[in-house]
């Protein structure tokens, strides 16, 4: 998997790009749910990185993908934003400082069963108690332009040790891939916004 992630950012084919921080995001912030010290995990190319530390966060960014934080760390600067972005596991946060706020953005929904079970007990490590985990995930409403979660899913994964505050519909923006294209019926390079949870949870 980590082969897959790093040749997409390597390559620049990989649909989640947006060159922009996701709009549930920015619109997440503004209602001051928010707190810091923040974790933006799994952050890619490091727009919500970028986003929190210039609206005043204590914010790093991390994950596994090498050319993804390579990637990252030329946007902040490029951007004049004094980002902090680390290569991380998620499965393996226990070096990590303890955070008020983990910022899951297309993350959770690329794990199987298995996996997901380790990456959940993993945030439970990192996630300060009473602290919130935010997470945006692709819904199995939506048509198939990525990995899908069900509400069920989302909420059996946080039924011990969490209190799953709300759990909304909202959308996720990507950019139709070539991988895509036929099974959408949309040419490569579209703009889609589709259906989405918003997910809220506090560690208890």
């Amino acid at each position: 998997m980590r082969e897959r992630f790093d040749t997409a950012y390597e390559t620049h084919t990989a649909p989640w790009v947006i060159g922009e921080p996701q709009p549930t995001v920015v619109a997440l912030e503004r209602t001051g749910l928010l707190r810091s010290p923040v974790l933006d995990i799994g952050c890619g190319l490091g727009e919500h990185t970028i986003l929190l530390t210039r609206l005043g966060y204590d914010v790093v960014g991390i994950d596994f993908a090498p050319h993804a934080i390579a990637q990252a760390r030329a946007n902040a600067t490029a951007r004049g934003v004094d980002a902090r972005f680390k290569i991380g596991d998620a499965f393996d946060l226990e070096a990590v400082a303890p955070y008020a706020t983990v910022l899951d953005s297309a993350l959770f929904h690329i794990f199987d069963d298995a996996d997901r079970a380790r990456y959940i007990e993993s945030l439970r490590r990192v996630c300060r108690p009473a602290g919130y985990v935010h997470v945006l995930a692709l819904s199995d409403a939506g048509r198939g332009f990525g990995p899908q979660v069900s509400e069920q899913v989302i909420r059996s994964a946080f039924a011990e040790g969490w209190d799953l505050e709300a759990l909304e519909t909202t959308t996720y923006r990507g950019v139709v891939g070539q991988a895509h294209a036929d099974l959408l019926g949309l040419p490569a390079g579209t703009v889609v916004d589709e259906p989405a949870w918003l997910a809220r949870v506090r560690r208890v």
